[in-house]
């Protein structure tokens, strides 16, 4: 019973499958001889340096717009963020340090560059005390002055 032993040998554990191994031609014509399934479907956008947003901007794009084009904020609200700013004696990174944005945010809201996000506007509107919205731009937060 114990020569019988050495002659049997047990396999504790198979070597995986590399995923290399797996897409080379020869696994793949061998796993057809066997008769097993075989998935070739390719990925989207697999091995492309593609956004998956891209489909959804460019959808919100056309409802906003013929052009294509995102609104951008106003050359009125850009001066008087820029004149209340200046009223403060605050610097562009100062005032985005302050609203907890980077400095590059800023500066594209005075450059009438930014799209207009309303939580920023809030925020710049507290940190400068002057409104940036509406029929009242320019006035002080705590009342309209006269």
């Amino acid at each position: 019973m114990a020569e019988a032993d050495w002659d049997e040998v047990t396999y504790l554990k198979k070597k995986p499958v590399r995923a290399a191994d797996a897409k080379a031609q020869k696994t793949l014509n061998a796993a057809q001889r066997r008769g097993e399934e075989i998935d070739t479907s390719k990925k989207f956008a697999a091995a492309t340096n593609k956004q998956k947003s891209a489909a959804k901007d460019t959808a919100k794009l056309d409802r906003e717009t013929e052009e294509l084009k995102h609104e951008k904020v106003t050359m009125e609200f850009s001066k008087a963020l820029q004149q209340a700013r200046l009223a403060k004696g605050l610097t562009q990174k100062e005032l985005a340090t302050r609203i907890n944005e980077k400095p590059q945010v800023v500066n594209e809201y005075e450059a009438g560059k930014a799209i207009p996000n309303q939580q920023i506007i809030s925020k710049l509107e507290r940190a400068v005390g002057v409104r940036l919205r509406g029929k009242d731009m320019g006035t002080p937060l705590g009342g309209k002055s006269k």
